[in-house]
């Protein structure tokens, strides 16, 4: 009897268990709080676009809100250096622009963070060419006018970047060298910021991506002179590329990629990319994309992974070519 009893309480204990274990699991279940996009830069600029263009999409899809946190400073390597060392649950990801994750490791010594060693690939979320953007105080409206008003005043021009090594400032070298022309690089820590500055005339040039300038333009509150794509943007049909303007071979893109700490467990990874691959394949969020100059881009983790370490090198080389250095 006594032997029954213990053997129909065990019975009892696991029939129990096996009740409970969907519940058990489900508590375990990711996301079960809310989870932070990190942004390195100041509101305002593509990177912190592309963060609140999935930020709102991805709370939906997974039941928990996703908050954009800006953290900018340090061209960048505040914000990185942070979600690097942060728990690697899921729960603080990086909404990393391109300029400084393949651009810093080539010209600070000791930035806090490494691109590949200290971050999981998550997902590609958007690419975009720059645009040549001026102060409507400056007497130019063409790329000729540009370069032709920059060599009659040497060193009396300044252009805004987003932070030291950001595509910006890289942007800014390749002009001055491609058309011999001489601009004092002036850098903030953010492109919103800098945009603001150039309205006001503070600074006269800011070569950026288009989603923190094209409604600037299209109000008449700034002037844009190029894009370095290939093809004119359909939000700014009127701005011809450099290339139809005879400034060759400066064409340069940026991208805005989401990354987790390393160590961050797989299956978390892959639920993100495969949300966030949702979220951009919308049309509606295409169409947001596409009116603010941007375009969507999608990659799977091992692909973004070999993405990085591909630009991380292409970038090098373009870096020590360009001879810049932080100033």
């Amino acid at each position: 009897m006594q032997r029954r009893h213990i053997l129909a309480q065990l019975a009892a204990l696991g029939g129990a268990s096996l009740i409970a274990s969907p519940a058990a699991l489900a508590q375990g279940k990711y996301p079960q709080r809310p989870i932070t996009l990190v942004v390195p830069t100041a509101p305002g600029g593509s990177t912190d676009f592309t963060a609140r263009l999935i930020s709102e999409p991805l709370s939906r899809a997974l039941g928990q809100p996703v908050v954009v946190d800006n953290k900018p400073g340090a061209s960048g390597n505040i914000g990185n250096q942070f979600v690097a060392r942060a728990k690697p649950d899921g729960y603080t990801l990086l909404v990393s622009y391109s300029g400084y994750h393949v651009g810093n490791p080539h010209l600070f010594k000791q930035s806090g963070w490494d691109p590949i060693k200290d971050f999981a690939p998550v997902a590609m979320m958007t690419r975009a060419p720059q645009v040549i953007a001026v102060s409507p105080k400056l007497p130019v409206n063409n790329l000729k006018e540009l370069i032709a008003y920059t060599k009659a005043n040497p060193g009396k021009l300044n252009y805004a970047s987003s932070g030291n090594g950001s595509i910006q400032h890289i942007a800014g070298e390749l002009f001055k060298q491609l058309t011999g022309t001489f601009i004092t690089h002036i850098p903030y820590r953010g492109s919103g910021p800098a945009v603001q500055d150039l309205m006001a005339g503070q600074v006269d040039i800011f070569i950026t991506t288009p989603a923190g300038v094209v409604s600037q333009i299209q109000g008449g509150r700034l002037k844009g002179i190029a894009v370095t794509s290939k093809q004119r943007l359909s939000s700014l049909p009127n701005v011809a590329t450099a290339a139809e303007q005879g400034l060759n071979g400066y064409e340069l893109d940026s991208w805005f990629a989401l990354y987790a700490p390393a160590g961050t467990p797989a299956e978390v990874v892959q639920l993100l990319n495969t949300e966030v691959n949702k979220i951009l394949a919308a049309p509606e969020i295409r169409k947001k994309a596409d009116d603010s100059g941007t375009g969507v881009a999608q990659m799977t983790p091992q692909q973004l992974g070999e993405f990085t370490k591909k630009e991380l090198d292409y970038w090098g080389k373009v870096i020590k070519g360009a001879k810049i250095t932080l100033e």
